[in-house]
């Protein structure tokens, strides 16, 4: 029995998006669910009929009408909506009202900051029309090297709102790993700042824009905005301009080219941890639709409200951010350190801005626990509804550290999607109670199961997350991918015909919750047993002296294994033999002898993705010998350093 933690009351479920849909499908479609399961059931058996009528519920604006819903359930060759016409872009303004706030914008600086609808719709309409000026047409690629600002928000509307595809990078990334990006797409005009500000420290980039120019041979202008340095441009060639000039001088009526549904929308990318990072391209039309289902009936969110997730412009949640546009919410925005000038940062801007929607990563609120914060404490909180999740699995003791710190009267929604979709394939629900360790649903229309080593799904036991039925948001290709070859490597050669996401999930058949277990290609198989790496980290992570850790377990000769754990120690701590010993009677208790690793080892640092991510894989790799240069990308790293341990300890192995 999961432990049940909250639940929403009769007025919080009857007030949502939810419970309005499941009232029109009765009115006008004569359809009627007991509950959210035989919702979710008739979604994924009647998938034609449930994404047209997500088409109607939310009166989709096409210049077209549609011939097919959907040409064949046949993936990834599958077209959906066409011969519609539409516009991402105009869908997002629908609900604007000029006088009233659009993006709320604040820094680590203390900038608090308000746009509103006016200004917002005025300033895209100027760089939309000097974009088009200067040659930027339907299909031409425009690219960002922008940190999580409004002007970032701005240019992805504007490039948008002209057909144009839109792709971004942050200025954490390294020149080497923003050009593996966009020499892919060619694109035709870069939008860049001069640096940024982060943990209190400046950092100049002028010198890393001026190296992907050089890297980019088919770009016609390059704008810069002046973010750390107000006389930046001196710093840069004549023919750099500003973009402050630009929404000064150029004025324009902002309007909105009509796509085809299946017209890419934007570029986002794989984490690139070895290799050139596959090229994702989304659809205007599956994107518009996957994104106004999500944030209406799993996000619930309304008119008016405010919703934040601290992201960066090179992680697909800061595009599915732009989506509460569509239900006429405002946008929360926060540049910086999410713990500078101190660890309770992100809770007094939340009380600060009036935060309705609070979204995060689950390493954020395992070390605000691991801290011992307790912001409930300290700041009032009475304006956030929804406390979000994602990046990687949220333990059950985050849960229960959320309601007994954080705020007992809130709907946590951990929610797992990915780039691959922009979006999430399972999350929150309003009818359902939150129960510690649990994601609460399978979002509508999202086919999912979990499938046995035979191909089989099951319920109650661990298996790969498969998709089974095609949705709108799956990529339509990546790009330059011959005859999709890539496309189908990357998840339909497992089992043919579905997509095999790379999770491990165990779905609950009580509660229909789910929990991830972590990649399963980082899989640890101890002895023909299968374990997701979360259950390690969940069990390490009750070590109040241990800040983090990463597992790999290695496949050598002679059908031997050999699964080291590499912990980073908090400040004040040490590895001694009694925290290892604590750390295995933990792994024992909780799980399994399976679970304890063979050693476990002091390091510096664990290596990360600038996105977040634990880089299991490619130390796997590195432990296993492989050439370092087929196993990780450095440049898609946090912190690149920390990966000198592991190449000096493989040598040991």
């Amino acid at each position: 029995m999961s432990k049940k933690l909250w639940e929403g009351s009769k007025q919080f479920k009857e007030s949502s998006h939810l419970h309005a849909y499941k009232q029109w499908l009765s009115t006008n479609k004569g359809l009627e669910f007991k509950n959210y399961q035989e919702l979710w059931q008739w979604s994924v058996t009647n998938v034609e009929d449930f994404w047209e009528s997500i088409w109607h519920y939310f009166k989709v604006i096409s210049h077209q009408p549609y011939s097919k819903v959907l040409s064949s359930h046949k993936m990834p060759n599958c077209k959906w909506f066409e011969g519609a016409t539409i516009n991402y872009a105009e869908h997002l303004f629908r609900k604007a009202k000029d006088n009233e706030t659009a993006i709320i914008f604040g820094n680590e600086s203390g900038v608090n900051q308000e746009i509103s609808w006016l200004e917002l719709k005025t300033k895209v309409a100027s760089l939309a029309t000097y974009l088009k000026s200067v040659g930027v047409t339907k299909g031409d690629r425009v690219v960002a090297f922008l940190p999580n600002i409004p002007e970032a928000t701005i240019a992805f509307l504007a490039v948008n709102a002209i057909g144009a595809i839109w792709s971004s990078t942050s200025p954490d990334f390294g020149a080497e790993s923003v050009v593996d990006r966009f020499a892919q797409i060619e694109p035709k005009v870069l939008i860049a700042v001069d640096g940024y500000q982060y943990n209190g420290k400046p950092y100049d980039k002028s010198n890393i824009v001026k190296n992907i120019v050089e890297s980019l041979p088919t770009l016609k202008k390059v704008l810069v905005l002046p973010y750390l340095n107000e006389n930046a441009l001196n710093n840069f060639p004549g023919h750099y301009e500003n973009i402050n000039t630009i929404f000064k001088t150029v004025s324009g009526t902002l309007t909105f080219e009509p796509v085809d549904f299946n017209h890419p929308i934007w570029v986002l990318y794989s984490s690139g941890t070895t290799g050139l990072p596959k090229a994702i391209v989304h659809s205007h039309g599956g994107i518009l639709l996957e994104h106004l289902k999500y944030m209406a009936f799993h996000n619930d969110v309304h008119e008016g409200e405010r919703y934040f997730w601290f992201s960066t412009t090179g992680w697909m949640m800061w595009n599915f951010v732009q989506a509460a546009f569509l239900m006429g919410a405002a946008v929360v925005l926060y540049d910086g350190s999410p713990t500078y000038p101190s660890f309770n940062k992100l809770w007094q801007f939340s009380d600060d801005v009036k935060i309705n929607h609070f979204g995060t990563s689950a390493p954020y609120l395992v070390a605000c626990m691991k801290k011992g914060l307790s912001p409930k404490a300290d700041f009032d909180l009475s304006s956030i509804r929804s406390i979000s999740s994602t990046g990687a699995p949220l333990p059950p003791e985050a849960f229960d550290y959320v309601y007994s710190n954080i705020k007992d009267d809130v709907w946590l929604c951990s929610m797992a999607g990915g780039t691959d979709v922009c979006t999430a394939f399972v999350g929150g629900v309003t009818e359902y109670a939150v129960h510690s360790g649990e994601i609460q649903c399978r979002a509508l229309g999202v086919s999912l199961y979990a499938y046995d080593d035979n191909g089989n799904p099951v319920q109650d036991e661990l298996g790969e997350m498969v998709i089974d039925k095609p949705m709108p948001s799956m990529p339509i290709y990546f790009w330059n991918d011959t005859e999709n070859k890539r496309y189908n490597a990357s998840y339909f050669e497992h089992y043919p015909g579905k997509w095999r996401h790379g999770d491990f999930i165990k779905i609950n058949s009580e509660t229909n919750g789910l929990i991830i277990y972590g990649r399963s290609d980082a899989t640890l198989n101890r002895h023909g047993i299968r374990i997701g790496t979360s259950e390690i980290y969940r069990a390490v992570n009750k070590i109040k002296a241990v800040e983090d850790s990463l597992i790999v377990n290695l496949e050598l000769d002679e059908g031997k294994h050999y699964m080291p754990l590499f912990v980073k120690m908090r400040n004040d701590a040490e590895l001694t033999d009694d925290i290892k010993t604590q750390i295995n009677a933990q792994l024992k208790k909780e799980y399994s002898p399976r679970h304890v690793p063979d050693e476990i080892i002091l390091v510096d640092d664990i290596p990360y993705t600038i996105s977040g991510k634990k880089m299991e894989a490619p130390i796997k790799k590195i432990l296993l010998g492989m050439p370092l240069e087929k196993s990780i990308n450095f440049d898609s790293m946090r912190n690149p350093k920390s990966v000198e341990f592991f190449i000096e300890f493989a040598k040991k192995i």
